[in-house]
């Protein structure tokens, strides 16, 4: 390893994992998120991490409660890191925007903005969207299709660019003896016309001092990652393994290059769910309580008969999903009876899998003192995570693999839950990434933190002449 990650925070304020806002004492009122905001901002901070990242979600429904709780409500991400831009001082702000609904000049003007209120720490995450709902919430009769997206996102990072760079760094002069305030020849507008995005600009905000503050997109389609590749500096991916990571990391970084670009201004970021605790015993504790408290149907459970209450959270679908007959002894069993060792050894592949994550994040075991139950594996089943669980020794050992192996340039540390289980990442498992050298990137701006090179020019230069700027 020749330098320290990039280790950022995804923030959702009720938490990464489903049943996390119930853990006591987690967050879970997004009516209360200023304060949980501005204490993970200063934790963010105060560890050294080099980022804050928003992700966004363009409607909302009473199915999300059950899937992803943190999608019900929450901030604007825009308004989010406005908010924290001026309790903050050296940590980036990330925020996460739509091209399918967003206005490229709204968008230029917002970040452009955020980039000069901080001093260069702004970022954005461009999607696509992926929620039919939200057309409709922005007077559409359908969600466009993922060619057309695509298509109109490509444009967008045109625009984008073009009108944060609408000044000249040497355009505003101030010259107070003859009066003259700008050179005019060095603000220029856009004027772009695109088949789905059209501005003309310039820009009515002073150059960013990032220039081009850092792209960021995500995405598993073939066109999501030619825009990766084309124009992102950070790739989020969602890779399930550490070989799978490796791949697409060569896959992203080869396709960088043959668009150009060093594949070295690519970065490519994976998510990690660190659950941390004093020792590897309390860790599995936490997991074993998250898993308890994931609403299952176990016959009692009022919220079954609600609409979105997903269908493989049963005995009945787990034991379909490990491959065991219609008259399997194990059908008629309780969902929080012990798994016998019997009935685990008919277990087909990805049950038997299932059921070793399980025994590996809640230290439980198959016919041990404290056993599995069908209950853990019903949930471990019905909502998957890539928990890392331990100690602060055991979540380095996971980052400084992954980079050892060139799985990815850094991470986006997730939560199960605010803000005990972040403050418990930065507390004590920040020290030990730094001990190990993992931790602790330099620099004034984001793009310097990233480690990223100076920003492509979109504008050709203007040739002036020495008249066009006085005397």
């Amino acid at each position: 390893m020749t330098e320290p990650l990039i280790v950022g925070a995804m923030v959702r304020t009720l938490g990464a994992y489903p049943s996390g806002w119930r853990h006591p004492g987690a967050h879970a009122d997004p009516q209360a998120d200023a304060p949980i905001l501005r204490r993970i901002a200063r934790l963010g901070e105060d560890a050294g991490l080099d980022y804050l990242f928003f992700g966004d979600w363009l409607a909302t429904g009473p199915d999300l409660e059950f899937r992803d709780p943190y999608l019900l409500a929450r901030i604007d991400p825009v308004s989010a890191v406005l908010y924290l831009a001026g309790i903050t001082e050296r940590i980036g702000l990330i925020a996460t925007v739509n091209t399918t609904y967003a206005d490229p000049y709204a968008t230029a003007r917002a970040t452009a903005s955020l980039d000069l209120l901080t001093g260069g720490r702004a970022g954005v995450n461009l999607v696509t969207g992926a929620e039919p709902r939200a057309a409709a919430n922005h007077g559409r009769d359908a969600h466009a299709d993922n060619a057309t997206r695509y298509d109109r996102a490509e444009e967008f990072v045109r625009a984008l660019r073009l009108l944060w760079e609408s000044w000249d760094e040497d355009a505003w002069i101030a010259d107070r003896l003859t009066g003259t305030l700008i050179d005019e020849n060095g603000l220029r507008g856009p004027g772009f016309r695109g088949e789905h995005v059209r501005v003309e600009g310039p820009l009515n905000v002073a150059r960013p001092p990032q220039v081009h503050p850092p792209i960021v997109h995500a995405g598993t389609s073939d066109r999501s990652r030619a825009l990766a590749a084309t124009e992102a500096d950070l790739a989020l991916i969602a890779s399930p393994d550490l070989h799978s990571a490796r791949e697409t990391r060569a896959v992203l970084r080869a396709a960088a290059s043959a668009a150009g670009r060093s594949p070295d201004d690519i970065k490519v970021i994976a998510p990690v769910l660190p659950v941390v605790a004093e020792t590897d015993a309390a860790a599995h504790a936490i997991v074993d309580r998250l898993l308890l408290l994931v609403p299952i149907d176990d016959g009692e459970s009022p919220h079954v008969e609600r609409p979105g209450f997903p269908a493989n959270r049963s005995l009945a679908a787990f034991l379909d999903a490990a491959e065991l007959a219609p008259d399997d002894p194990s059908r008629g069993a309780g969902v929080d009876e012990p798994v016998d060792a019997v009935a685990a050894a008919r277990f087909g592949e990805a049950a038997a899998r299932t059921l070793a994550l399980v025994e590996q994040r809640t230290g439980r075991r198959v016919g041990g003192e404290v056993p599995v139950t069908w209950r853990h594996l019903i949930a471990a089943h019905a909502v998957p995570a890539a928990f890392v669980v331990g100690d602060a020794s055991t979540v380095a050992d996971h980052f400084e693999r992954w980079s050892d192996e060139r799985a990815a340039d850094g991470f986006n540390v997730l939560s199960a839950f605010q803000p005990d289980q972040f403050e418990a990442f930065t507390v004590l498992a920040v020290p030990e990434l730094r001990r190990r050298g993992l931790l602790g990137r330099q620099g004034d701006t984001l793009r310097e933190r990233l480690g990223l090179a100076g920003p492509r020019p979109a504008h050709a230069p203007v040739e002036r002449s020495a008249s066009s700027v006085g005397p």
